[in-house]
């Protein structure tokens, strides 16, 4: 069973960053296309950016130029490194692993907040 743990949230200051971690297990990692996800208070789920197998990269136009996706095929683990961040950016961060044929797959989320 695939199962997917983000971590690497908390308080920062505007201006300031945070990299977000999303661990896999229960799977083979390198064949996931992963995508990272938020969920600001009372908003839809929104997609921030996916990174393929072979680390080809996508980004939303929201954070295009301040977050970046990146993955470790080693360590089963894709990150997200976000910079700048401003009160906006506040919401539940959640990671996704899709391949062809199988389920998609959610972890549980992990809370980031921006606030002096």
């Amino acid at each position: 069973q695939v199962q997917l743990v983000e971590s690497g949230g908390g308080l920062v200051q505007p201006g300031g960053s945070l990299r977000l971690s999303c661990v896999l297990s229960g799977g083979a990692f390198s064949i996931y296309r992963m995508r990272w996800y938020r969920q600001p208070p009372g908003k839809q789920r929104e997609f921030l950016a996916w990174i393929t197998s072979a680390g080809g990269t996508y980004y939303s136009d929201s954070v295009k130029g301040r977050f970046t996706i990146s993955r470790d095929n080693t360590e089963n683990t894709v990150y997200l490194q976000m910079n700048s961040l401003n009160p906006e950016d506040r919401a539940v961060y959640y990671c996704e692993a899709t391949h062809l044929g199988q389920p998609d797959y959610w972890g549980q989320g992990t809370q980031v907040t921006v606030s002096s």
